[in-house]
């Protein structure tokens, strides 16, 4: 025996065309709380960019005034002793310096994760503090350590009678680079560190039961865990070490004679030619340039991870 069901309009209405048209129509209402950002980011971030790449097409003549000059910047810059001078320094620093970081970024992160280091609490905030420390601070900090006439080195040479200076041009690079990793040491060792923690520990219960030791577990689960935070934190890094700047800038006062000249780093050449030389636009090129090259390097250095991820 069969029973009609009363279909109410309002439901009916709902298998209407109109009512589906309604169902797709755009809801407006997260770009409401996105626009804020938007429009902070076009005008610090977009418009920035857009007039750098305009005004590199230009430069400025004492008769005459600002004249196109088309790519003539860009294939000066590609003749500039000074500028390859200068993306070779920092090419070096990157080389040297982002491996030693991560490897004590990665080997503080296992000592967290293992559970077997005292005081892991102090430990992650000590560790992690330095990068709270503005650049300039720890620079000038870092400075007047290095001093060898003052601070803690000038101190160990009156003491043993030697005369180290880790100023000196020869060792300056690794002075350097002796600031930054000591920044983002604990940066990047928070990075890993949370990528361990995302491990459940039912894994390494059962690699025990199994008979693994505590070398295995971390060949065998945890170093492949960090492939991915790896790749991140490399690319941060070299983009970091690409824009060198704070660190050589500060300790140019402090180191004797012409250690670190006006090209000791991209971003100080198009530094001092912006605002010293009066050359924004050849800066400019200079900047786009910088920014394609990281850009580049930073694509390769993903793209790497990407295929390493997927075998």
């Amino acid at each position: 025996m069969s029973q009609t069901v009363g279909v109410s309009p309002e439901m009916a209405g709902l298998h209407t065309p109109e009512a589906r048209i309604n169902k797709h129509k755009a809801d407006w209402r997260g770009w409401k709380f996105m626009w804020p950002f938007a429009v902070v980011f076009v005008f610090v971030f977009i418009i920035p960019i857009v007039y750098a790449i305009y005004i590199s097409f230009f430069k400025k003549q004492m008769i005459g005034g600002t004249k196109f000059v088309g790519l003539e910047n860009y294939t000066r810059l590609f003749v500039d002793q000074q500028f390859w001078s200068s993306v070779g320094r920092v090419a070096l620093f990157t080389v040297v310096q982002v491996p030693i970081m991560l490897f004590l970024a990665a080997a503080m992160a296992l000592a967290l994760d293992s559970m077997k280091l005292h005081g892991t609490k102090f430990f992650r905030i000590s560790t992690f503090l330095p990068y709270a420390v503005p650049a300039v601070v720890s620079t000038m900090i870092w400075g007047f350590v290095y001093g060898a006439k003052y601070g803690l080195v000038g101190s160990f040479n009156d003491f043993f009678g030697t005369n180290i200076d880790v100023l000196k041009p020869s060792v300056l690079l690794a002075a350097i680079g002796n600031i930054n990793t000591w920044e983002f040491t604990g940066y990047n060792m928070l990075i890993f560190y949370s990528s361990l923690s995302t491990i459940p520990h039912s894994l390494y219960e059962a690699a025990s039961i199994d008979g693994a030791s505590e070398w295995q577990i971390v060949k065998k689960i945890k170093l492949p865990e960090l492939r991915g935070s790896l790749a991140i934190t490399v690319i941060f890094s070299i983009i970091g070490s690409f824009q060198l700047f704070n660190e050589p800038s500060i300790l140019q006062n402090m180191v004797p004679g012409n250690a670190i000249t006006t090209y000791y780093t991209p971003n100080m050449y198009a530094y001092n030619l912006s605002f010293t030389g009066n050359q924004s636009n050849y800066a400019a090129a200079l900047a786009i340039t910088m920014a394609v090259i990281t850009m580049a390097i930073a694509y390769a250095v993903q793209l790497k991870s990407m295929k390493e991820q997927m075998k």
